[in-house]
């Protein structure tokens, strides 16, 4: 039978030999697959700059979808998403700045955060004119009896779960 050659990027086998393999590594269904697979692990900054320097796909805007795919030399991102790209990539550049400073971030930035997030919620309760009902926690139907559920899918205690004296989570 012979020694057969299997290329991870298209998934495929063939017969090993030079005229076959150069064939094969040469052949565009090869250099795409190569391709998707390195973009998977591109930089968010990188995407950025080519999706910028794109115009926009027709085809894509109007329809929602393309003949072309992810071959389509036009951009498939919308304002939205370009706005999202650019934000994670500044949020790595202060990342990044912080990291070479030597910064680290405050320890009590999340309980500072959350203080900040319970006040706005707060106002925004107030200031609605309708108070909103909790809803009551309905099971998913088709479930099994609560009997049968185990503990961790079972609906929490009116008062919340106790939490014993002396408990240090983490």
């Amino acid at each position: 039978m012979g020694k057969r050659y299997f290329c991870d990027y298209c998934d495929r086998s063939f017969q090993d030999n030079l005229h076959n393999r150069k064939k094969h590594l040469n052949g565009v269904q090869h250099l795409r697959a190569k391709r998707a697979w390195y973009d998977l692990f591109r930089d968010a900054a990188a995407i950025l700059q080519e999706e910028q320097s794109k115009k926009p796909c027709r085809k894509f805007l109007q329809t929602g979808q393309c003949d072309f795919g992810s071959n389509c030399r036009f951009s498939h991102m919308t304002e939205q998403d370009l706005e999202k790209l650019s934000a994670q990539v500044q949020g790595e550049q202060r990342l990044r700045e912080l990291q070479q400073e030597g910064a680290e971030i405050p320890p009590d930035a999340i309980e500072i955060w959350l203080e900040k997030r319970a006040k706005r919620l707060s106002t925004v309760q107030s200031n609605s004119a309708l108070p909103e009902k909790p809803t009551p926690f309905q099971y998913p139907p088709g479930w099994p009896p609560l009997q049968e559920l185990p503990p961790s899918l079972r609906a929490p205690p009116p008062g919340g779960w106790p939490v014993p004296p002396g408990l240090q989570w983490g």
